[in-house]
């Protein structure tokens, strides 16, 4: 910490330096802290950004960086249970459907993958229906072989993006 009368003694401009750099350090520590993904069960979820598609209305459940967008569950748990949305198949996988849209001036098939960060298994499987065109809008699936942490990666022509889940199978009971 800086005394007051070393802070006289400075001349102005390094007092203003001083006081503007400690501004700057405090707004980067706040802006750290409220930008901070939330922790599911060990997990560093991503929640949704609420950036917006082009030609899309608002929305919170949106998430998008570098010409790409999803949509993404608000705590950042993608949740399996009964009469619920998503399909448990039967070899245990867990498919649910991801809307996907790149952004003007951005061409090239969707690429989607993933991978587990909590533990060993099969990567994630995506299901990209034809017909979408190389642009705009792209229906999906993702197929998370088991609940879990996991990190989705996506990218059509030179965008790219990622963001992190988790994925959870609940009971009638939960």
């Amino acid at each position: 910490m800086v005394s007051l009368a070393r802070l006289q003694a400075l001349p102005t401009a390094a007092v203003k330096v001083r006081v503007v750099g400690s501004i700057v350090v405090l707004l980067g520590l706040l802006l750290t802290a409220a930008c901070a993904e939330p922790v599911r069960g060990g997990c560093p979820v991503n929640v949704p950004n609420g950036s917006t598609p082009p030609g899309e209305s608002a929305s919170e459940m949106f998430h998008g960086e570098n010409g790409l967008w999803t949509v993404l569950w608000p705590d950042g748990v993608v949740a399996f249970k009964p009469d619920g949305p998503g399909e448990v198949r039967s070899d245990g996988s867990l498919a649910m459907k991801f809307s996907w849209w790149r952004a003007e001036g951005v061409e090239g098939e969707l690429r989607i993958s993933g991978r587990r960060l909590d533990g060993q298994g099969p990567s994630l499987a995506a299901e990209i229906p034809p017909g979408y065109g190389l642009s705009g809008f792209q229906a999906s699936a993702l197929v998370f072989p088991s609940e879990g942490c996991w990190e989705v990666m996506a990218e059509a022509g030179e965008a790219r993006m990622s963001f992190i889940t988790q994925v959870r199978l609940l009971g009638t009971n939960e």
